[in-house]
């Protein structure tokens, strides 16, 4: 792994450590909640495919991508959360977080080379959804800030890591790394086909 790389993961990890500190300080229910809301984005397939697909494509676009992209992501995923707070409904939220890991996938297969703009763009798009389903999904015997902030912080970590990953391999010297990379956005798109048919 790079330097750059190693320090974007050892930052990530050092947050989620400290996160979870400052959480355990607040109470019990808070830290339930912390953790509640920091497991959730990593145990269902269709977040997590997408997530990494982020992450992947922010290195594989690299420059400004490489922080605006999953920033953007991290953003609008709370976004989508405050919306249901507030009761305002996302329509076909299910079919947009299928839809997020077919098109992801596919840019991250394809090396889709847009500017950061329209890639921010596009990744947040996409986010509302999800965070509008993490939201919908919290227990409600939780705080809704501790989960919201556990969910985040997730997402931010896991995005950290594989864009570690992502800088890693396509630094490699030969096609190699550049390959495994749009071979797994194949593979996650497919997925996502999975995913909007219902058979995963």
């Amino acid at each position: 792994m790079t330097k750059p790389a190693f320090r974007l993961l050892a930052g990530a990890t050092f947050l989620a450590l400290t996160a979870g500190a400052a959480e355990a300080h607040v109470g019990v229910g808070d830290t339930s909640g912390f953790a509640q809301g920091f497991w959730h984005p990593i145990s269902g397939l269709d977040h997590i495919i997408a997530m990494v697909m982020v992450g992947l494509y922010a290195a594989q676009l690299g420059g400004r991508a490489i922080w605006l992209v999953p920033a953007s992501f991290v953003c609008l995923i709370a976004l989508g959360g405050a919306l249901d707070v507030a009761g305002i409904p996302v329509p076909l939220a299910e079919l947009g977080i299928g839809l997020s890991v077919v098109v992801l996938g596919a840019a991250v297969a394809f090396g889709l080379r847009v500017g950061p703009a329209a890639a921010t763009a596009l990744v947040g798009f996409f986010a509302i959804f999800h965070g509008h389903a993490h939201r919908m999904e919290m227990p409600e015997t939780v705080s809704g800030l501790a989960y919201g902030a556990g969910f985040v912080v997730a997402t931010a970590l896991l995005h950290a890591l594989v864009i570690g990953a992502g800088l890693g391999l396509g630094r490699q010297t030969t096609a190699r790394g550049s390959t495994l990379v749009e071979c797994l956005g194949g593979a996650a798109s497919l997925a996502g086909v999975g995913l909007l048919a219902g058979i995963l």
